[in-house]
């Protein structure tokens, strides 16, 4: 850390002088336009950058399949607009990877191929993403994933319960997209000025689309119990629909607490979910003890739903605590 005293210049005008050793790292000079960003009591400073488009290389020569497939998707939540993919020989299988990849991806597409490359680009502009609204249409997706998985086991609907475990991928899609975001406003502080949303709000949007992914994921793990459980007892069928409803109460709350704007509605919100947490225990045990007249095999595929709903709830859970801690007053 290195300090330095606001001396005033001309009457009026502030001025203070900035470490030798950051400018000269960062290419600062006499003429270079630099940027203030104001936060709180805190003001910003960067460079001013020329660079529109982040370009990144990545060797996949020794990559294939699921790691190449996750190499791409990290470097894309990292920040590179462009991304150009290099080896001796691209093999067919690591087109397909790629592919993959690209399809797994909000607005990415193969820009360019040739035997020794692949160059793929994110032809979203990142000033018109929205945080806010990736991580509303995570929780509409999710909420309906929740409620469709448990009403496609009740009804034996094979339909629904495919269209459930299709849904998960546009979660994990919205879910990169959020990722992708909160990082640039971690690396800049020009990304979350031009978002327009605090930092500290898009830690806690990052945090909460984090549980509502696996809130889907649970959905869908759901999904595919319904697909090789036939009809099940009408008692436990409505045992479990009544927990399916108070486990997406919880995460609606928890919702409905972390964008609400007044700070007494959000603690009221959140703390209602915090408790309804609790609840879920006892619901749950009601649950197993129905389950064990059961087939053991039919008896074990229903408890692994019933610990899906039960930890759901618990995502609301912590949901509704980012909530309060966001509501919480700021030092």
């Amino acid at each position: 850390m290195e300090t330095r005293k606001v001396q005033v210049t001309g009457g009026s005008t502030y001025t203070v002088s900035l470490p030798k050793t950051w400018a000269t790292e960062n290419d600062v000079g006499a003429g270079t336009t630099v940027e203030f960003y104001p936060e709180d009591d805190a003001l910003l400073l960067t460079p001013q950058s020329d660079t529109e488009r982040q370009e990144g290389t990545l060797d996949i020569s020794q990559l294939e399949g699921e790691r190449l497939t996750r190499a791409v998707m990290t470097m894309y939540v990292s920040g590179f607009d462009i991304i150009r993919l290099e080896a001796g020989r691209i093999t067919t299988d690591q087109r397909r990877a790629i592919r993959s990849a690209t399809q797994g991806l909000v607005g990415v597409e193969v820009l360019e191929e040739t035997t020794d490359s692949v160059v793929i680009q994110d032809l979203l502009d990142s000033s018109e993403l929205s945080i806010v609204n990736a991580v509303t249409r995570m929780r509409l997706i999710s909420q309906s994933m929740l409620e469709d998985a448990v009403r496609a086991l009740i009804e034996n609907d094979d339909d629904i319960a495919h269209d459930v475990i299709e849904r998960d991928d546009d979660v994990d899609r919205l879910w990169l997209v959020v990722s992708r975001i909160f990082r640039a406003t971690l690396r800049s502080p020009r990304a979350a000025e031009e978002l327009g949303v605090p930092r500290e709000d898009c830690f806690d949007l990052h945090s909460s689309a984090r549980q509502l992914e696996r809130v889907a994921d649970h959905a869908a793990k759901i999904s595919n119990l319904a697909l090789k459980l036939d009809e099940i007892p009408a008692d436990v069928a409505a045992a479990l629909e009544e927990l399916q409803t108070d486990a997406s109460m919880i995460l609606e709350k928890a919702m409905d607490a972390l964008f609400a704007e007044a700070a007494d509605e959000a603690n009221r919100l959140g703390h209602d979910a915090r408790e309804a947490v609790l609840e879920i225990d006892q619901h749950t045990r009601q649950i197993d003890d129905m389950l064990r007249d059961l087939d053991p095999v039919q008896a074990q595929s229903l408890g692994l739903i019933v610990d899906s709903l039960s930890r759901s709830a618990d995502y609301g859970g912590n949901i509704a605590e980012t909530a309060l801690q966001k509501a919480a007053p700021r030092p």
